[in-house]
């Protein structure tokens, strides 16, 4: 199974979501996400996977997301100039971001990571 996951090496929930990872030996390729964001096509592949949702990939509680007032301009964005400007700053980015071939996990809930990683 090809894993890539974006994170943000000081966020402590990535590192939660990495550990997750090794306790279950699963391999995966790693991406800091501020110095790599996902690709124009790995956001679209996630916006799939969470149903078109552009808001899903968005780091909403994040310093940038109220400096860029997102709140009030998401709304009016086309999806290609949200993709865009996730593209452009990866700290723009709900991380962890983990994309599967037939799956994509944003953030770190463990419940939903059980389920989608179960225990062999």
């Amino acid at each position: 199974m090809d894993i890539l996951i974006y994170l943000y090496s000081k966020c402590s929930t990535c590192k939660s979501a990495l550990h997750f990872l090794q306790q279950r030996k699963i391999s995966y390729t790693l991406k800091e996400i501020t110095t790599t964001p996902p690709s124009i096509t790995e956001l679209q592949k996630m916006l799939t996977f969470k149903s078109g949702d552009i808001k899903k990939l968005f780091n909403t509680s994040g310093i940038l997301y109220r400096e860029y007032n997102l709140t009030e301009k998401l709304p009016n964005m086309t999806v290609d100039e949200a993709l865009k400007l996730l593209q452009s700053n990866g700290m723009l980015v709900k991380r962890p971001f983990l994309l599967a071939a037939d799956f994509g996990l944003l953030g770190f809930r463990e419940k939903e990571w059980l389920q989608a990683f179960p225990k062999e």
